[in-house]
């Protein structure tokens, strides 16, 4: 992780990636001393990380820290990735409300959507980029995923050009080095867009949220983290059949792409990639 600390390197960075400073929220200023002088105080910047509860009708289900930006797709993603919701419209309304210790994300389940929830609720208090925290017995952490359809194929001549945007989306990050981001990649490698967050798994959900709301199906998640259990999980349930990382891969992870008909593919850097699971996918 790289850390910015002169206010001219953090100009330049807002203004490649076409934002100022001062429209950049999700990040604060902070007084901090460097290694090479000590005693002088210099202007740096922080990512903010603040608990985040989602409460689906009246009842707080999970709390997690997360930066807060995009709260309206992070609660839609996560609804969908944790098998809540089958589909957007089962959410009748949400708003966000700030509280004094941090923001709670009110969602208005449907009855039936509701009645499931509580049946199968877990109390869990997240930290940065958790997913499972809380769980109270370990067969509740995986959960059912039916097969995916092999419908998608990528080129991986093309995964340098969707690599080479990724930065485009982290504005908090290229302030502060602090974010992981997640993206979706169409078939040509653009980036269609994306949502970064301190916790990987926080902006996967993002992206997830934000996904259902547009006409994105042909294409492939690419995350700038290492690839867990639980984002191929997420990935998953919300239906993407393929995920690049540019991290490693974990033994689970592995074994729940070969499972679901995931393609999961590690270490995505210019010109390199390791693929896990189902490279028929792949060109």
């Amino acid at each position: 992780m790289w850390l910015l600390s002169e206010a001219s390197k953090v100009k330049v960075k807002a203004q490649e990636s076409h934002q100022s400073v001062s429209e950049i929220s999700g990040a604060v200023q902070a007084q901090v001393r460097q290694r090479r002088d000590i005693s002088t105080a210099e202007t740096d910047w922080l990512a903010q990380e603040v608990p985040i509860a989602l409460v689906y009708n009246g009842i707080s289900h999970v709390v997690m820290m997360a930066t807060p930006n995009d709260l309206e797709a992070f609660a839609l993603g996560f609804s969908l990735s944790e098998g809540i919701i089958d589909k957007p419209d089962e959410i009748f309304g949400m708003d966000v409300v700030p509280g004094c210790n941090g923001i709670e994300v009110q969602i208005e389940l449907s009855s039936r959507r509701f009645m499931a929830l509580k049946e199968q609720r877990r109390a869990m208090a997240g930290r940065t980029g958790c997913g499972v925290c809380g769980v109270e017995q370990l067969d509740q952490i995986g959960k059912p995923l039916q097969p995916l359809p092999f419908t998608q194929t990528f080129d991986l001549a093309n995964l340098d050009i969707g690599l080479a945007q990724l930065r485009n989306y982290q504005p908090i990050g290229n302030l502060t080095g602090c974010t992981h981001a997640a993206a979706w990649m169409s078939p040509h490698g653009e980036l269609l867009g994306g949502c970064e967050d301190v916790g990987r798994h926080v902006a996967l959900d993002k992206l997830l949220g934000h996904r259902s709301q547009q006409s994105w199906q042909q294409g492939a998640v690419l995350v700038s983290s290492r690839a867990s259990y639980e984002m191929v999980q997420k990935s998953a349930m919300c239906g993407v059949e393929i995920l690049f990382a540019v991290s490693a891969a974990t033994q689970l992870a592995v074994e729940v792409a070969e499972r679901c008909n995931l393609t999961l593919i590690g270490f995505s850097k210019p010109g390199r990639a390791t693929v896990y699971s189902h490279p028929q996918r792949l060109v």
